[in-house]
C-alpha cells in the first residue's frame, strides 16, 4: 500500500461542497457514497446511529466519524477491530482527508474505501489552472486560439454547472462545435447492451436536434473505439475506403468527421495493486461536417481535455445512478426484512407446559430461515423450524409461502399429508427452482411429541445434563424429488427435558481458517448451560458462535429455537413449580 504524501494541496471544501466516499468490497460491485451529513459515521448497522451501513461482520458496530475541520475534513477511528489503515497507516488519532486516500478497515483485505471531492467542489481559478499550460505554450499565437481556450473554460465550467444533465449536455455540444467548426454534434452513451445510443444532439444553430432521427457514422465510431483514441477526420474523402464508402457518410454529404470515446478513469498508479483498472467505454462525442475542416495541434488538445471532462461527468453521473438504484434496491430489502420479521414469532410467549424462546439472524437483508410456535384447539403446541435453500429475496419468499402452507395445521391436517402436498407442490413448479428442510413437532401437554422431519438437522435433546439426537438417518427435503413419502415419530419427554432446534448455519458457522463451528461444539454448549434459563442458554450459544467466528462474515442464516418441557398440570389445576 503506497503513502500518499501530506505535502499535496488539501481539499477547499466549503459548506455547499460535497465529499464522496467509493466503497470497494472484493465480491461486489463499486458504489460512491455521499458524504451527506457531518460529522458522518460509518460502520455495522444503521440502527446504531451510522450514515454508512457497511453489513460484514468483520466491521465494528461503530467503525469511523468524518467530521468538518477547517482545512477540510477529518477522519477519526471510532474502535474498529484490528484499526484503520489510511493508506496502509494505522490510524492512531484523527488527521485531515486528501483527495484519493485509501482507507482500509481492519487488518483483512474485505472493505476499501476512497475518499473523493465532487467535481463541483473545485473552483473555477483551479480549473483554469490546469489549462495554464496550454495557455502559457500558445501565449504568442493568434487570439483566435487564445478565445478558443476561453471556450474550452466555459465548457468546462458548464459541464461541472448545477444545471440539469440535459442543458449541461447541450451547451457542451455547442461550445465543440465551435471549436471544431462542425455543423451537428453528438453525445452517444452505451447502454445495457453495449450499443452507443444517441443522448443528446445540437445544431450549429444550438438547436436541439431529435436523438431518434440522428444517424452518426458507425464505421468513424467503430474506428475510434477500436484504436481507443480521438479519430478527426479533417477530409473524409482522404480516409480510407470503408470510410469513404460508409452508407452514413454517402447519403449526409460528410467530408468531415470528428469522434472523441469517452472511458471512465483509468487506475492510477499510485493505487494498490489489487485495485482493477477502470477503462470501460462510457460513450463517445461525435462532430461531422459537410465541409472539410482543418484542425491544428491545439484543437486535439482541446478536443481530449474537452472529451476527459464529459467522461469525468458520465462516470459520476452512471455512479449516483448506480448509488440510487443501491439505495432503492436496500430500501426494497429493508421492507421485505420488516414483513419478514413481523411474520417470525417475536416475544415469545410461554405456555402452562413448556417455556420458548428463539432468535433469526439473516446473513443478508432477508433469509430463507423460519421458525413458528402456535396453539392448536385440541391444546398441543406446533414447533416448527424450516431453512429454504438459497439465501436472499427468493429464499424469503418461499419460507414465507411455507408459513401460510403450515398455517392450515390448525384446520387439523396431519402433519405427514401437509408435507406431501407442499413436496408434490414445490416438485410440480421446477420453476421455483428451490427447496426447503423442515421439522415439524406436535407437544402434548403429557409430554408426547409427535414430529415429522424433511433433511433437518435432528434437534437435539438435553436430559439431565446429557445431550443426544432425537433422530439419526435421512430423509428428503420438500421440494426435492416429487415421489418422497413422509411418516410421523414419537417421542415422550420427560420434565425440564430441553430441545434445542437450529439450522444448519449454526453448526456449519467458519472462522478464518474456514473450520466449522459443528454438532460437537454446539453439544458441549448445551451442556454447560443445562442449568440454566432459556435466555441464558440461547445466549450462551451465540456466543459461543460468535467466539469462534471472530467476526468473520458468515454465508448463511442463524437461527434457533430453544422449548423446554413443563411438569404439566396436576390433579388440583395447579402448575408445579419449575425452573425455566
Amino acid at each position: 500500500m503506497v503513502e500518499f504524501s501530506h505535502s499535496k494541496p488539501m481539499l477547499n471544501l466549503a459548506p455547499a461542497v460535497h465529499a464522496y466516499l467509493e466503497v470497494m468490497f472484493s465480491h461486489l460491485p463499486r458504489q460512491l457514497v455521499p458524504i451527506s451529513k457531518l460529522p458522518f459515521f460509518i460502520g455495522r448497522g444503521s440502527e446504531n446511529g451510522n450514515h454508512l451501513n457497511l453489513d460484514d461482520l468483520r466491521i465494528s458496530r461503530k467503525c469511523i466519524a468524518i467530521s468538518a475541520v477547517p482545512e477540510g475534513l477529518r477522519i477519526e477511528d471510532q474502535g474498529q477491530v484490528g484499526g484503520i489503515f489510511v493508506n496502509g497507516k494505522q490510524l492512531t488519532e484523527g488527521r485531515t482527508l486528501f483527495e484519493g486516500d485509501s482507507i482500509r478497515l481492519g487488518m483483512d483485505d474485505g472493505c476499501h474505501l476512497v475518499f473523493r471531492s465532487s467535481s463541483e467542489s473545485r473552483p473555477i481559478d483551479d480549473r483554469r489552472a490546469e489549462l495554464s499550460n496550454l495557455v502559457a505554450a500558445k501565449a504568442g499565437d493568434s487570439q483566435l486560439e487564445l478565445n478558443r481556450l476561453t471556450l474550452l473554460l466555459e465548457a468546462t465550467s458548464l459541464l461541472h454547472s448545477q444545471l440539469p444533465l440535459e442543458s449541461i449536455f447541450s451547451s457542451m455540444l455547442d461550445h465543440a462545435i465551435v471549436i471544431t467548426r462542425a455543423d451537428r454534434g453528438m453525445l452517444l452513451e452505451r447502454d445495457a447492451s453495449g450499443t452507443l445510443q444517441v443522448k443528446v444532439a445540437r445544431s450549429r444553430e444550438r438547436i436541439n436536434l431529435a436523438p431518434e432521427t440522428m444517424n452518426p457514422s458507425r464505421t468513424v465510431l467503430r474506428q475510434a473505439i477500436e484504436q481507443q483514441t480521438a479519430v478527426i477526420n479533417e477530409d473524409l474523402q482522404l480516409a480510407d475506403f470503408n470510410v469513404q464508402a460508409a452508407n452514413s457518410v454517402v447519403l449526409q454529404f460528410l467530408r468531415s468527421a470528428v469522434v472523441v470515446p469517452l472511458y471512465n478513469v483509468h487506475r492510477r498508479n499510485d493505487a494498490p495493486a489489487q485495485w482493477p483498472a477502470h477503462d470501460e467505454l462510457l460513450g463517445a462525442v461525435y462532430l461531422d461536417s459537410r465541409r472539410t475542416a482543418p484542425f491544428s495541434a491545439l484543437d486535439r488538445q482541446i478536443l481530449d481535455a474537452l472529451g476527459a471532462q464529459a467522461a469525468s461527468i458520465l462516470d459520476n453521473t452512471r455512479l449516483m445512478q448506480h448509488e440510487r438504484e443501491r439505495q432503492r434496491l436496500e430500501q426494497e430489502l429493508s421492507i421485505a426484512r420488516q414483513i419478514q420479521q413481523a411474520l417470525v414469532p417475536q416475544g415469545l410467549q410461554d405456555y402452562p407446559h413448556l417455556a420458548i424462546t428463539g432468535i433469526h439472524r439473516p446473513c443478508q437483508e432477508v433469509g430463507g430461515d423460519y421458525f413458528d410456535v402456535f396453539p392448536l384447539p385440541d391444546g398441543r403446541i406446533a414447533i416448527l423450524i424450516a431453512d429454504v435453500a438459497g439465501k436472499g429475496l427468493g429464499a424469503a419468499l418461499l419460507a414465507t409461502m411455507l408459513q401460510g402452507a403450515l398455517s392450515g395445521m390448525t384446520l387439523g391436517a396431519e402433519p405427514a399429508k401437509v408435507f406431501e402436498h407442499l413436496n408434490r407442490f414445490l416438485c410440480e413448479r421446477a420453476v421455483v427452482g428451490r427447496y426447503a428442510t423442515m421439522f415439524f413437532g406436535l407437544l402434548d401437554p403429557d409430554g408426547t411429541l409427535e414430529f415429522v422431519r424433511a433433511g433437518h438437522p435432528s434437534p437435539l435433546l438435553l436430559r439431565q445434563g446429557e445431550v443426544s439426537e432425537l433422530y439419526h438417518g435421512g430423509s428428503f427435503p420438500i421440494g426435492l424429488l416429487e415421489p418422497a413419502s413422509y411418516t410421523a415419530s414419537r417421542i415422550q419427554l420427560e420434565p425440564d427435558d430441553t430441545l434445542l432446534l437450529f439450522t444448519d448455519g449454526v453448526t456449519e458457522a467458519e472462522d478464518k481458517e474456514r473450520n466449522l463451528f459443528g454438532r460437537i461444539r454446539l453439544m458441549d454448549t448445551l451442556v454447560r448451560h443445562s442449568g440454566c434459563a432459556l435466555d441464558t442458554l440461547q445466549s450462551g450459544i451465540l456466543s459461543a458462535v460468535q467466539g469462534f467466528t471472530e467476526a468473520v462474515t458468515q454465508s448463511d442464516d442463524i437461527t434457533l429455537l430453544a422449548v423446554r418441557y413443563r411438569r404439566p398440570v396436576d390433579a388440583v389445576g395447579t402448575v408445579a413449580k419449575h425452573s425455566t
